[in-house]
């Protein structure tokens, strides 16, 4: 948050600079950087530089998102890009023109190469739009169906996450599907928590430290289920506020929220029956062979619709289609999925581009995409065609009712020349009357 502070003032004050500049050129004052003008320039220019690093060497699996991004704002960065060369030129040739008034030859050699850089950069950013690509450079008749909201461990923007009050406030985005997690006491019981094994097992999102303070759990099963259930689920919530939301919510959500307890597995799928709404989720567990029995007996015993239970779990595949052939298979690898005859995909965002999820969509494949919580990335990938998205933010993706923006490759043309046209006009009168 400190470093999006810092970005946004720095940003604001090359900016402001920038206009400052212009308005002193109109003027026809000379232009003199002070050294604290330089200090901040070349802090911005670090600050660049330390993010690029950064991504590059903690977070090189998120450059993929750095890509979409440019999907989502190219078109618009190269409108920006075009008026900010527009707003630079009168500089450009207000140095120029001085340079060859003076008649120093190595002055005017200078001068005539910074004109030269002028131009190399400004050639680029004119014709890049011959090779921008975006999904949403489509026509508007073209536009797939709006992806379907699979609530991520329920809605945990709104209440914490995998409680059934998590799950039941996703029930009001409208959610296809509820997304958890599955691990197994020690007497053999379903339950839904996500963080698993080692020594933060239970420790970020239960009281477990305050009822068990001189243990330290590594695995679901050291406790049982009643052990469990007496757990506080809901209080980390109300303390670490981990998506800044809790202000938002009322008096009466605040006093549930903190009150929530581990939901079993049983709950949710009673839940999921009475709504219609299908149960996907991840297996974390020592013992996959037994556990997947036990869960898909519990899940059975529920008398829930096999239809509505997409089993993701990779391990126990072939029981699982013996025992229960009516659960949908769902798959994280394509090559297995098409090995095994299957139609369901569920992958991270940035595993397919957009003309791969097309394809797979021509073939009748459910594709899933997690975790989607922006405005931006979710226009992006509805473009794309996607079946669905899994979402921690389903309470604002469910009021989209279109893209942040679509527009023709026709009409993006018209634009995009337009505004170069009338750049090059622009620059052409600058030019003219600083000579």
């Amino acid at each position: 948050m400190v470093l999006v502070i810092i970005s946004a003032v720095l940003t604001s004050y090359c900016v402001l600079l920038l206009f400052f500049a212009l308005f002193q050129v109109a003027l026809s004052e000379p232009l003199n950087l002070h050294w604290t003008h330089k200090v901040f320039l070349f802090c911005g220019v670090l600050l660049i530089a330390f993010g690029v690093t950064g991504i590059s060497l903690e977070w090189k699996e998120e450059w993929p998102t750095v890509l979409l991004s440019l999907q989502a704002t190219a078109p618009f960065l190269q409108f920006g890009a075009v008026g900010a060369l527009t707003l630079l030129s009168p500089f450009v040739f207000h140095h120029f023109y001085m340079a060859k008034g003076k008649c120093m030859y190595e002055k005017m050699i200078i001068f005539q190469m910074k004109y030269i850089m002028f131009v190399v950069v400004s050639a680029p950013i004119f014709i890049c739009p011959l090779w921008i690509q975006s999904p949403c450079l489509i026509k508007q008749e073209q536009l797939p169906a709006k992806p379907k909201l699979i609530g991520h461990r329920g809605a945990p923007m709104l209440a914490p996450e995998n409680t059934m009050m998590s799950f039941s406030r996703s029930v009001a985005c409208n959610v296809t599907a509820f997304e958890t997690d599955v691990q197994i006491s020690k007497d053999g019981i379903p339950f839904l928590m996500h963080d698993h094994q080692g020594s933060g097992f239970l420790r970020r999102t239960t009281n477990v430290e305050d009822k068990f303070p001189n243990n330290n759990f590594n695995s679901s099963y050291d406790l049982t289920w009643d052990e469990y259930k007496d757990l506080n689920a809901g209080e980390w919530f109300m303390k670490t506020d981990p998506f800044h939301s809790v202000s938002k919510l009322s008096h009466e959500e605040k006093e549930m929220s903190r009150n929530e307890k581990i939901p079993s597995l049983l709950q949710l799928l009673n839940l999921s029956k009475q709504h219609n709404i299908s149960v996907i989720f991840d297996l974390y567990s020592p013992n996959t062979g037994n556990d997947t029995a036990d869960i898909v007996s519990t899940i059975l015993s529920s008398g829930i619709d096999p239809s509505l239970v997409l089993w993701l779990p990779p391990a126990g595949r072939d029981y699982v289609n013996e025992i229960a052939p009516g659960f949908i298979q769902v798959y994280s690898n394509v090559t297995e999925m098409f090995m095994r005859g299957g139609t369901h995909l569920n992958v991270k965002y940035s595993k397919f581009s957009a003309a791969e999820i097309r394809e797979l969509r021509r073939r009748n494949i459910t594709v899933n995409l997690w975790v989607v919580n922006e405005r931006w990335l979710f226009s992006l990938l509805w473009c794309s065609g996607a079946s669905s998205v899994t979402t921690n933010s389903c309470h604002l993706l469910k009021d989209m009712n279109e893209p942040d923006w679509v527009m023709s490759r026709q009409k993006y043309n018209v634009i995009w020349i337009t505004v170069n046209a009338a750049s090059l006009l622009i620059m052409t009168a600058f030019f003219i009357f600083q000579g």
